[in-house]
């Protein structure tokens, strides 16, 4: 099922690879959505990766990547066993971003993983459609979420999905969420996706499995009936936005940690 509201234009995309493909592209570590050691930059060959580890508590601040901030905060925070991690918080409908700017993937194809962990979804206005990664660059004028999603009351009084989607573009503003991919409140989870831009493709894994419902292509998408074309990727944001005032709740908490973007998968288990 695929609902299409309209949402300030953000900025991101992300593709990844179906569950066949996805095996098949590149060996990665043991999968699985816990944390495990605190260096997992130190030992990750990537095109960027941020673990926070060398960071200093309180406000977010880096010479490797930009903050973009409306109604919103980053700050670096300890949390027990998983070291240092990225505290977003925004009111309302506000925005809070980390951007890494200047993304240079080889053949406009890469893999990016990061461990997120989301307070609660917020379950008023009907619709309410927030986006957690976007990615945007020249040659298409789509800003592509490859993860985001939406709350869908016709399902339930709180339930919402994760989904791809894009606004910008000559597809629209759309959110391609599915039942099979219910959010987790107040849990860490291991988010993985890859953008395929041979095959014009994006792509999705939770905690290392395969999540091919979430696929989305040149024609296959929850847009208007024209084709979805991917940006060369310049600039990818992770953190929080929602689009819609009146929510509930009036504030959200996310926190955000092992931003990885890469030209092989790096899978969850590192």
């Amino acid at each position: 099922m695929r609902i299409t509201t309209s949402v300030t234009a953000g900025l991101l995309g992300a593709s990844l690879l179906t569950a066949g493909a996805a095996a098949a592209a590149a060996p990665v570590a043991e999968a699985g959505g816990a944390h495990g050691s605190r260096t997992p930059c130190a030992r990750t060959a990537a095109l960027f990766c941020e673990d926070f580890e060398s960071q200093p508590v309180g406000g977010a601040s880096s010479l490797d990547w930009g903050v973009d901030t409306r109604h919103g905060t980053l700050r670096v925070e300890r949390s027990g066993h998983a070291g240092k991690v990225l505290h977003v918080h925004t009111e309302g409908n506000g925005a809070a971003f980390l951007e890494v700017p200047d993304l240079a993937a080889p053949g406009n194809s890469f893999f990016g993983r990061v461990r997120v962990k989301v307070d609660d979804f917020p379950t008023a206005p009907d619709w309410a459609h927030f986006t957690l990664v976007e990615v945007a660059g020249a040659g298409s004028s789509e800003v592509v979420r490859p993860l985001g999603g939406q709350f869908a009351p016709t399902v339930g009084p709180d339930a919402t999905f994760w989904g791809v989607g894009a606004d910008g573009g000559p597809t629209g503003d759309w959110t391609s969420w599915q039942e099979s991919a219910p959010t987790v409140e107040d849990r860490w989870q291991c988010v993985e996706f890859q953008w395929d831009a041979p095959e014009n493709r994006v792509s999705l894994w939770f905690d290392g499995a395969a999540q091919p419902d979430l696929t989305v292509t040149t024609t296959d998408h929850g847009g208007a009936a024209t084709d979805f074309v991917l940006p060369s990727a310049d600039t990818v944001r992770v953190g929080w936005q929602l689009y819609q005032g009146g929510s509930t709740p009036d504030h959200f908490d996310v926190w955000l940690d092992d931003i990885t973007f890469a030209a092989e998968r790096v899978g969850c288990g590192r």
